[in-house]
Protein backbone atom coordinates (compact mmCIF):
# COMPACT_ATOMS: atom_id res chain seq x y z
CA UNK A 1 0.00 0.00 0.00
CA UNK A 2 1.11 3.56 -0.68
CA UNK A 3 2.33 5.93 2.24
CA UNK A 4 -0.96 8.08 2.43
CA UNK A 5 -2.70 6.83 -0.82
CA UNK A 6 -5.24 5.19 -1.32
CA UNK A 7 -4.32 3.33 -4.78
CA UNK A 8 -7.76 2.40 -5.56
CA UNK A 9 -8.98 5.43 -5.26
CA UNK A 10 -6.04 6.88 -7.58
CA UNK A 11 -6.56 3.99 -10.35
CA UNK A 12 -10.19 4.86 -10.35
CA UNK A 13 -9.52 8.48 -10.85
CA UNK A 14 -6.98 7.13 -13.24
CA UNK A 15 -9.52 5.36 -15.07
CA UNK A 16 -11.24 7.95 -16.86
CA UNK A 17 -9.21 9.41 -20.34
CA UNK A 18 -11.06 13.49 -19.56
CA UNK A 19 -9.10 12.93 -15.88
CA UNK A 20 -6.31 11.77 -17.48
CA UNK A 21 -6.19 14.80 -20.39
CA UNK A 22 -6.84 17.37 -17.14
CA UNK A 23 -4.33 16.08 -15.54
CA UNK A 24 -2.28 16.40 -18.54
CA UNK A 25 -3.51 20.12 -19.38
CA UNK A 26 -2.32 20.53 -15.35
CA UNK A 27 0.72 19.06 -15.68
CA UNK A 28 2.02 22.75 -18.12
CA UNK A 29 0.46 24.51 -14.94
CA UNK A 30 -2.23 25.69 -12.60
CA UNK A 31 -5.65 26.88 -14.55
CA UNK A 32 -9.00 27.26 -13.79
CA UNK A 33 -12.46 25.57 -14.69
CA UNK A 34 -13.05 27.16 -17.73
CA UNK A 35 -9.64 26.95 -19.33
CA UNK A 36 -9.78 23.08 -18.11
CA UNK A 37 -13.23 22.94 -20.08
CA UNK A 38 -11.88 24.41 -23.15
CA UNK A 39 -11.07 21.15 -25.38
CA UNK A 40 -13.76 19.07 -23.86
CA UNK A 41 -17.21 19.54 -25.44
CA UNK A 42 -18.84 19.32 -21.46
CA UNK A 43 -20.57 21.53 -19.16
CA UNK A 44 -18.76 23.21 -16.58
CA UNK A 45 -21.06 20.88 -14.01
CA UNK A 46 -19.37 18.16 -15.80
CA UNK A 47 -15.51 19.50 -15.39
CA UNK A 48 -16.20 20.32 -12.02
CA UNK A 49 -17.13 16.96 -11.45
CA UNK A 50 -14.19 15.23 -13.28
CA UNK A 51 -11.83 17.48 -10.80
CA UNK A 52 -13.74 16.47 -7.45
CA UNK A 53 -12.99 13.03 -8.60
CA UNK A 54 -8.97 13.66 -8.70
CA UNK A 55 -9.55 16.24 -6.34
CA UNK A 56 -10.88 13.63 -3.01
CA UNK A 57 -7.52 10.79 -5.19
CA UNK A 58 -5.06 13.93 -3.83
CA UNK A 59 -4.15 14.18 -7.81
CA UNK A 60 -5.27 17.74 -7.93
CA UNK A 61 -5.67 20.96 -4.96
CA UNK A 62 -7.71 23.91 -5.41
CA UNK A 63 -6.57 27.06 -4.47
CA UNK A 64 -8.37 30.49 -4.21
CA UNK A 65 -7.06 33.37 -5.76
CA UNK A 66 -9.12 36.07 -4.91
CA UNK A 67 -12.88 35.15 -7.01
CA UNK A 68 -11.02 32.07 -8.85
CA UNK A 69 -10.59 29.00 -7.93
CA UNK A 70 -6.98 27.27 -9.31
CA UNK A 71 -6.81 23.86 -9.89
CA UNK A 72 -2.94 22.17 -9.67
CA UNK A 73 -1.34 18.92 -9.79
CA UNK A 74 -0.20 16.96 -7.10
CA UNK A 75 2.49 15.40 -7.95
CA UNK A 76 3.26 13.61 -4.91
CA UNK A 77 -0.05 10.76 -5.15
CA UNK A 78 1.16 10.74 -9.12
CA UNK A 79 4.61 9.79 -7.50
CA UNK A 80 3.35 7.36 -4.95
CA UNK A 81 1.69 6.01 -8.15
CA UNK A 82 4.10 5.01 -10.15
CA UNK A 83 6.42 3.57 -6.90
CA UNK A 84 3.88 1.29 -6.42
CA UNK A 85 3.46 0.42 -10.09
CA UNK A 86 7.24 0.28 -10.11
CA UNK A 87 7.31 -2.28 -7.29
CA UNK A 88 4.71 -4.57 -8.83
CA UNK A 89 7.03 -4.48 -12.14
CA UNK A 90 10.06 -5.38 -10.31
CA UNK A 91 7.98 -8.19 -8.10
CA UNK A 92 6.93 -9.38 -11.42
CA UNK A 93 9.73 -9.31 -13.39
CA UNK A 94 11.93 -11.38 -10.83
CA UNK A 95 9.08 -13.75 -10.90
CA UNK A 96 9.53 -14.35 -14.94
CA UNK A 97 13.21 -14.41 -14.54
CA UNK A 98 12.69 -16.90 -12.02
CA UNK A 99 10.41 -18.86 -13.98
CA UNK A 100 12.66 -18.79 -17.34
CA UNK A 101 15.71 -19.90 -14.91
CA UNK A 102 13.45 -22.65 -13.93
CA UNK A 103 12.32 -23.81 -17.74
CA UNK A 104 15.93 -23.49 -18.94
CA UNK A 105 17.22 -25.76 -15.94
CA UNK A 106 14.63 -28.95 -16.79
CA UNK A 107 15.20 -28.14 -20.51
CA UNK A 108 18.73 -29.13 -19.86
CA UNK A 109 18.35 -32.02 -17.22
CA UNK A 110 16.11 -32.97 -19.88
CA UNK A 111 18.74 -32.34 -22.47
CA UNK A 112 21.31 -34.41 -20.48
CA UNK A 113 19.04 -37.42 -20.06
CA UNK A 114 18.18 -38.22 -23.42
CA UNK A 115 22.29 -37.74 -24.26
CA UNK A 116 23.17 -40.76 -21.60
Amino acid sequence: MMAGVDIDTTLSALADGTRRAILDRLSAGPANISELAGPFEMSLAGISKHVRILERAGLVSRQRVWREQRISIERGTLDAAARWFEDKRRFWAGRLDALDDAIANEQSSQNGEEQT
